[in-house]
């Protein structure tokens, strides 16, 4: 029986260890109902289990985690593979990935994939076999491998802020209007030749970003599209600028597609030595808490990145609890955050 499985080390007089007998004398209840409120294993009152934590509390138990997770074959962790520390865009979903799960009653197990498939397959594996109850996962360009071993294994799993295949749960910012609303932005106020510095391919979103940049042109009639890679990279967005800005006809506004290369198009527009925004004017997807001490202000499309982490946990728990429910895509708005890096006052 499940007391049983939770250690028990007998009355607290001999080594001075608190059990559930004690917890059970101390809230005035059976051991079972004691261990009903600790393992969720049966609906319990609430008045009653607000006495249980309140004992648990006043005489200061700690519950066998490990114990339970042998019966209940949950270990109440979550594992989260996102590029956190090499991409800090990612930093704030996580905050709202800890947040949520802290609040449900899980730790979190956290493995860097650094954007690379083979890494990426390891952290997955890796994860999987200390026993996570599932998976939060921001997918790689090429996560073929890691997706396969998901479904292999039949593990839980909710793709944050990248979207890919139709097999799992998936939250992330609108991302094609978003985008076509800074063309809008820009062709408003005059400009004819927009650059668009996109992330790397492959990724959901450098394909939804670069749409939305497509269709921004094609609804404001606007015929060339000046487009260069940027790889989500600053380095790689400052040689983008640079590409950009030796055409015939170089653009008079640059859109930066996330919050790394926004740093390295601005890098490239000083290289060039390009004022922001007398000559070019400069919008980003991704905003950053940061934007607006720049000079100027920069003007951006701000993601709900903690809610993107939140709805990440909230969708992989009703998995977990409810393995056979159809799959959920969810797709969060954007906020227009207008400063003055357009050239036009907020």
């Amino acid at each position: 029986m499940l007391v049983s499985a939770t250690t028990i080390h007998g009355s607290r007089g001999a080594d001075n260890v608190v059990t559930m007998v004690d917890v059970a004398r101390a809230a005035g209840v059976s051991v079972a109902t004691v261990s009903h409120v600790l393992n969720e294993t049966r609906p319990v009152r609430e008045q009653t289990r607000a006495a249980v934590l309140d004992a648990i509390e006043r005489c200061g138990y700690i519950h066998n985690t490990l114990a339970r997770s042998l019966v209940t074959a949950r270990t109440r962790s979550i594992g989260v593979a996102i590029s956190a520390i090499s991409n800090p865009y990612f930093t704030e979903i996580l905050q709202g990935v800890e947040e949520e799960a802290v609040r449900r009653g899980y730790t979190l197990l956290l493995a860097d994939p650094r954007d690379e498939p083979d890494h990426e397959f390891t952290v997955v594996t890796s994860l999987h076999q200390r026993r996570v109850d599932g998976l939060v996962l921001a997918p790689s360009a090429s996560p073929d491998r890691a997706l396969r071993y998901l479904a292999d294994h039949a593990v839980p799993a909710v793709f944050a802020d990248r979207v890919v295949g139709d097999d799992h749960d998936q939250v992330a910012a609108e991302n094609v209007e978003s985008t076509a609303r800074l063309v809008d932005h820009l062709a408003g106020l005059g400009h004819r030749a927009i650059g668009f510095v996109a992330g790397l391919r492959g990724l959901s979103t450098t394909e939804e970003r670069l749409a939305g940049y497509r269709e921004g042109l094609r609804r404001n009639d606007i015929g060339a599209q000046l487009c260069a890679d940027g790889g989500s990279a600053a380095e790689g967005a400052r040689r983008a600028v640079g590409e950009l800005l030796a055409l015939p006809e170089p653009p008079t506004a640059v859109i930066a597609a996330n919050n790394a290369m926004t740093i390295g198009a601005m890098r490239g527009l000083r290289d060039h030595g390009r004022r922001v925004p007398d000559d070019v004017a400069l919008v980003a997807f991704d905003d950053f808490p940061w934007a607006d001490l720049f000079a100027p202000r920069l003007t951006a499309i701000a993601q709900p990145s903690r809610e993107i982490g939140a709805r990440a946990v909230q969708l992989l728990l009703d998995r977990i609890e409810d393995p056979g429910r159809a799959r959920v895509v969810q797709r969060l708005p954007t906020r227009f955050v207008h400063r003055d890096s357009c050239g036009c006052p907020e």
